[in-house]
């Protein structure tokens, strides 16, 4: 039997009637899945307690206290929102009655204003109104007073693992590309062994970390392995900033409150919030827009993010990584790009090398992705060989380890081996670009580079979406390329 010193101490009377969904107080007796939670190691959740009532607060402190890495109590709304503005909570548990405010409103108004945070609420008064005026207003259960600290620590608990379980599959939803795994870290060259190496040192430190590299060298990745490494209990969020248009970029990130703005219906919780806990992955961070920049460098120098229409900030605890295929420091000497953002953001950088400079690693990938691919594909591993492989080393992938993805992927479909669909895609229409093997061995990279993708948007019609993905670049990065060679001829047409 439960001892009285396990029941909170109520002066109030229990209601009468019970809520159903397994809402009512517990029996006298501890079920074993109840005792568990007494039992568990330290959960490294944060919790806020809110009620009027000291002696509640004392009771749930002595109880939970030692049961989570952070437990702090408010007697009201207005002292839970200065807590609020200091420490980042998983969890609030409220009273429905409080000083000055109904608890209910005051949740009413933080998801108003975007803030996300799941509450529990407590009541000793409960009807069918207040249940239906709390489940509105966001609450994932509800507690009756008096309760024992089996029944509180078992919906806590029961809360906590729904709102994991949430950012979770809201972070699947957005992995579109699931080949890169930290497995799927492929090379022995030496620079790729000096890569990993700078990753499993900083993985576990709170530092901001910057990748740079070429299109397709596989900075995610790269970033992947950071967040795999660093024990970070959240997720890993990924943003590639040059996807998002300026106006949207910063509801994306901060969140938005209701009617923040012309089809905000609802307030919307930003990624810096599905991050919590975890790491923001920013590809392509030289595309983002100066303004954003500064709103950027004010969340990494204060830890705390404002939602598009609040007032007030909501502390986050985000590690940030960056990438980018652009010269930063070249943006920030012409004016693209803040000195202090990109000071910020250099504390460590991690350069990926190209795949044309990693030849030795082509065996290693072209095993890897054929095993792979073959297997989610259903279908034959593609026939390989010693001349097979030599063509692939020696061909100099302008779209590095993404373009060589694709390859093998096409080579699979169509049952060819991979230097087959290598040849048959360079192959020109018509003969103002095609190449002899003795030119083809005096042109730099550069202009090998900008061969190719003019013969494969001749090969696609001057579709530059296609375009883009069989050279497994962005559609962004090739108009880029476009744009530049064009400024370099002076001209108004694609070269």
């Amino acid at each position: 039997m439960s001892s009285s010193s396990d029941v909170v101490p109520m002066s109030r009377a229990t209601p009468a009637f019970l809520l159903p969904s397994g809402l009512e107080p517990v029996p006298g007796t501890r079920s074993p899945a109840d005792a568990d939670h007494v039992e568990e190691k330290k959960s490294p959740a944060s919790i806020l307690i809110v009620d009027d009532e000291p002696g509640l607060c004392s009771f749930l402190q002595r109880k939970l206290g030692k049961q989570f890495a952070l437990l702090e109590v408010a007697h009201s709304a207005e002292d839970a929102d200065a807590l609020r503005q200091r420490l980042h909570f998983d969890l609030i548990v409220t009273d429905i009655r409080l000083p000055q405010q109904c608890g209910v409103g005051w949740v009413q108004e933080m998801r108003d204003q975007g803030i996300g945070t799941p509450v529990i609420f407590m009541t000793a008064f409960a009807n069918v109104d207040t249940a239906i005026a709390a489940l509105r207003a966001g609450a994932v259960d509800f507690i009756l007073k008096p309760f024992r600290t089996e029944q509180m620590l078992s919906a806590i608990h029961r809360c906590l693992e729904q709102t994991k379980m949430q950012r979770e599959n809201f972070v699947l939803r957005r992995q579109m590309d699931k080949m890169y795994t930290i497995d799927g870290m492929v090379g022995q060259c030496q620079t790729m062994k000096n890569v990993c190496e700078v990753i499993r040192r900083v993985a576990p430190t709170p530092s901001t970390v910057l990748i740079g590299g070429e299109s397709g060298t596989g900075k995610e990745l790269a970033a992947r392995a950071i967040h795999q490494w660093s024990g970070r209990s959240g997720s890993f969020v990924p943003l590639n900033c040059g996807a998002v248009s300026t106006e949207l970029l910063e509801s994306e990130l901060f969140g938005h409150t209701k009617g923040a703005f012309t089809g905000a219906h609802q307030a919307r919780e930003g990624l810096f919030g599905y991050a919590n806990s975890g790491t923001l992955f920013l590809d392509e961070i030289g595309e983002m827009p100066l303004n954003m920049q500064a709103k950027l460098l004010r969340v990494l120098e204060e830890g705390a993010v404002r939602p598009v229409g609040a007032n007030r900030e909501v502390p986050v605890d985000v590690r940030i990584v960056a990438a980018t295929n652009r010269d930063l420091q070249q943006d920030v000497r012409e004016g693209r790009f803040r000195k202090d953002l990109f000071y910020r953001l250099n504390v460590l950088r991690i350069d990926l090398p190209p795949l044309r400079e990693r030849p030795d690693d082509i065996k290693r990938l072209l095993e890897y992705f054929n095993a792979a691919l073959s297997s989610d594909l259903g279908l034959s591993p593609a026939p390989l060989s010693a001349e097979y492989l030599a063509m692939l080393q020696s061909y100099p992938w302008p779209g590095n380890v993404r373009e060589f993805k694709n390859l093998i992927e096409r080579s699979l479909l169509l049952g060819l081996a991979p230097s087959e669909c290598l040849t048959s895609m360079n192959e020109p229409n018509d003969n103002s670009t095609a190449l002899g093997d003795q030119q083809r061995l005096h042109m730099t990279l550069e202009e090998m580079e900008k061969h190719h993708i003019l013969a494969v948007l001749s090969h696609v019609e001057d579709n530059q979406s296609e375009a883009a993905r069989r050279l497994g670049i962005s559609r962004k990065t090739l108009g880029r390329k476009l744009h530049s060679w064009l400024e370099a001829k002076g001209s108004t047409t694609v070269p």
